[in-house]
């Protein structure tokens, strides 16, 4: 087990999100974090959806924000392995996502965005 309450660390994970307080987010994030997702691609084709390092993920989040004002999420499901935390949330628009992050050390080194793959966002143009 990661040594962390699982579902608090959801319910403060939401709550940061939801009042779209980014430091409180990356607070969690080590500096060498590596986090994958799908609408990484979106908003930086460049990073072919892998973010690398706590300012690249800072960056991207404060586009991410940028582009999706009324952003909130909704946890549904928590769920606990070795070293990680599986958080499965709804959108404001009703999309079902997982983010599965794994710890060290008490923080944050790699994370996944999943979605749906019937919710999948469409591949950047250009690709």
């Amino acid at each position: 087990m990661v040594g962390i309450d699982a579902g608090d660390f959801a319910a403060r994970w939401a709550a940061a999100w939801n009042a779209r307080d980014l430091a409180a987010v990356l607070a969690h994030f080590a500096e060498d974090v590596v986090f994958t997702s799908p609408l990484a691609a979106q908003i930086d084709p460049a990073t072919s959806g892998m973010v690398r390092g706590k300012a690249a993920l800072s960056a991207y989040w404060t586009a991410a924000l940028a582009k999706n004002p009324d952003l909130h999420f909704r946890v549904t499901e928590v769920f606990e392995g070795v070293d990680s935390i599986l958080i499965r949330f709804r959108t404001e628009r009703g999309a079902d996502r997982i983010e599965a992050l794994r710890f060290r050390d008490g923080v944050i080194v790699e994370g996944h965005g999943s979605f749906r793959a019937a919710d999948r966002p469409p591949e950047p143009r250009g690709c």
